[in-house]
C-alpha cells in the first residue's frame, strides 16, 4: 500500500479517526480499546496523553525549543544553555527529546505516549520523564504488565525501548505494528527533504545539510 508524504509527515489528518476525545488510525481503535479494558480488568486505566500530532505543532516545538521558548533538557533532567553550542550541537540536543518535523511517530495516529490514571490525583500533571515509569515511578507497576507480553500480544511495542545513541528511551511510547512499520518503511530521506525544504524551520539549512546523517542516527534506527 503507497503512503502519500502528507500522512507520512503529519500534513494531513485525513486518515484519522477521533478516539477518546483523540486522532488515530481507524486500524488501531479495536486493538487500543481491547488493551484499555485488559488493563481496566487488572486495575489500571490506560489513558492517552498524546496522539497524533500534525506538523505544523511539531515544527512549533522545535521552532520554540531551538529560539529559547521552551527548555532543552540533557539526559539528567538539567536545562542546557544552547547559546554555548553550536547549531549542530543544538539540533543534536533537540533531537536527544524531540523528533524533527515530518519525522515523528506520532504524525502517522499509531502511536501514542500513555499513562495509568489509577495511580494519580486528577490534577496530576504528566511530566513524561523516566522517573515516572521506571524503579519506583508512580507509573512503573503499569508498564511492567505491559511488559509481561501484553504488548506484544496486542500488537504493540516501544520503539524507543534501548537507548540507541539517538532519542532517549521513552517507556511511556508505544506504537501499533502492524500499521506503524508500513509508514516507517515509506518514510525516507527524500521524502522528509522535499517537506521541509518549504518549512520556516530554525536551523533549516544546517538539518539539510545533516539530513542522512539525522535520519540514520535519530528516525530509521528506531522504525
Amino acid at each position: 500500500m503507497k503512503i502519500d508524504s502528507e500522512r507520512l509527515t503529519g500534513s494531513t489528518q485525513s486518515h484519522l479517526v477521533e478516539w477518546s476525545g483523540m486522532l488515530v488510525q481507524s486500524a488501531v481503535v479495536e486493538p487500543l480499546a481491547q488493551l484499555c479494558q485488559q488493563a481496566t480488568e487488572q486495575g489500571f486505566d490506560l489513558r492517552l496523553c498524546s496522539s497524533f500530532r500534525s506538523f505544523d505543532r511539531q515544527l512549533k516545538i522545535w521552532n520554540h525549543k531551538l529560539s529559547g521558548l521552551r527548555p532543552v533538557l540533557d539526559d539528567s533532567g538539567a536545562r542546557l544553555d544552547l547559546t554555548q553550542m553550536t547549531e549542530w550541537q543544538q539540533i543534536q540536543a533537540v533531537m536527544r527529546w524531540s523528533a524533527l518535523p515530518g519525522a515523528s511517530r506520532h504524525h502517522w495516529g499509531t502511536d501514542f505516549d500513555i499513562y495509568d490514571a489509577a495511580a494519580v490525583d486528577a490534577d496530576y500533571q504528566i511530566q513524561l520523564v523516566p522517573e515516572e515509569v521506571e524503579g519506583s515511578g508512580v507509573f512503573a507497576p503499569f508498564h511492567d504488565w505491559l511488559d509481561s507480553s501484553v504488548l506484544a500480544a496486542a500488537g504493540f511495542y516501544r520503539p524507543y525501548a534501548k537507548d540507541l545513541g539517538g532519542i532517549a528511551p521513552e517507556r511511556w511510547h508505544i506504537s501499533y505494528r502492524p500499521v506503524a512499520e508500513h509508514y516507517a518503511a515509506q518514510l525516507t530521506v527524500e521524502v522528509l527533504a522535499e517537506r521541509l525544504a518549504s518549512a520556516d524551520m530554525v536551523y533549516k539549512e544546517t538539518v539539510l545539510n545533516h539530513l542522512d546523517e539525522l535520519f540514520q542516527r535519530y528516525i530509521s534506527v528506531n522504525n
